[in-house]
């Protein structure tokens, strides 16, 4: 039996940063004291801050907080890279791996934004490789995603499943052979931010044998803490060593990794089962009841906590909402979905006014 062994996916990385060290801040290394004086902090606590907690500048990839992760997600703390949000890993990946005017990212869209936008920003071609839509679902081509890939020289290929906005899943074993079919050649990566809310396999113990395969979770959806702005990268721990070399020196407030920190407790992840168990029944009703709805065409069906909705007048239906005081996502700047808005589960009071004001029943 042949057992695939993927190449160092380090090789990818920007020629001129190879030898690139980074900045070394403060506490970068592990060094033990009592008496802190190379930091330039202050030397006594803010008026505001009684604790004392935040006079001191945070560690750059909290410890406590890695090694949480890694139990969560069931892989390796070497293989994490704790973020500010996905945002801030998506950038990280373009920048240290796309050379400025010469490499590129596929992206499928309609698909999450912010893929294009960072390799734009970082002076990377941008290949699409739109999503299909069966008559069913919008499904991604992975054929024409390896094939883009390969004629066009990517870097980096961006997958989301459950896709943003559109819901779907893309199947475990597609990943892989993409991962498979583009080793030595770009990196494959996976935003799982919605993954919690959908009947299918998490990637993440996939990264331990396939090494140009990065998986980004997030803590902002599942797990209610959105306004905290924890994410993370998982990765062959070479490329977590070479993202951490181009991230900023203290990306993770304190706070906000000490929320994270109670969040990952035993106690704090079975409210987080519930909740999601209660979004994913939420989902199905008010699914059932949008397609009840007169002037909707089309609910998408979908694996995370929204709905990609078409309407015959989706001009008419967005005054209504916005009338109504309930803001949903406009889709209808975006390719293919001149007609559609993206619906967040809601609570149920929420939902409720939703539909109303699609129904034109609000006061």
């Amino acid at each position: 039996m042949n057992v695939f062994r993927s190449s160092d996916p380090v090789a990818l990385l920007r020629e001129d940063l190879r030898d690139f060290v980074g900045y070394r801040s403060a506490r970068i290394d592990t060094v033990q004291g009592e008496v802190w004086l190379n930091a330039n902090e202050a030397c006594t606590a803010s008026f505001i801050d009684p604790s004392g907690a935040l006079h001191r500048y945070p560690s750059p990839q909290p410890e406590r907080l890695v090694d949480a992760l890694a139990r969560l997600y069931g892989c390796d703390s070497t293989q994490v890279l704790v973020s500010r949000g996905s945002d801030e890993s998506i950038d990280l990946l373009v920048r240290a791996f796309c050379t400025p005017g010469r490499d590129a990212v596929v992206v499928t869209p309609p698909v999450f934004g912010m893929y294009a936008v960072s390799a734009r920003l970082h002076g990377a071609r941008v290949v699409e490789a739109p999503l299909f839509d069966d008559g069913d679902d919008y499904r991604v081509d992975l054929d024409a995603v390896g094939h883009a890939a390969i004629a066009l020289g990517a870097k980096v290929v961006f997958l989301c499943s459950p896709g943003n906005p559109a819901g779907g899943v893309i199947p475990r074993d597609g990943v892989t052979a993409l991962a498979r079919l583009l080793d030595a050649r770009a990196l494959v990566v996976i935003d799982e931010a919605y993954v919690e809310f959908a009947d299918a396999p998490w990637l993440t113990r996939d990264v331990a044998t396939l090494r140009n395969l990065v998986v980004l979770r997030t803590l902002s959806k599942a797990h209610a803490l959105a306004g905290a702005r924890i994410g993370c990268a998982i990765a062959d721990p070479g490329v977590v060593a070479a993202l951490r070399r181009c991230q900023a020196p203290y990306p993770i407030p304190a706070i906000s990794a000490a929320v994270a920190i109670d969040a990952l407790s035993p106690a704090a992840l079975a409210a987080t089962a519930s909740r999601i168990t209660e979004t994913k029944l939420a989902r199905e009703r008010l699914r059932e009841s949008l397609r009840m709805l007169p002037g909707i065409r089309r609910v998408y069906p979908s694996q995370a906590n929204f709905f990609l909705v078409r309407f015959d007048d989706a001009d008419s239906a967005w005054r209504r909402l916005c009338g109504a005081g309930v803001i949903v996502r406009d889709m209808r700047a975006m390719p293919a979905l001149h007609d559609a808005l993206r619906i967040t589960v809601g609570a149920p009071h929420d939902n409720i006014r939703m539909l109303d004001a699609l129904r034109g029943t609000v006061p």
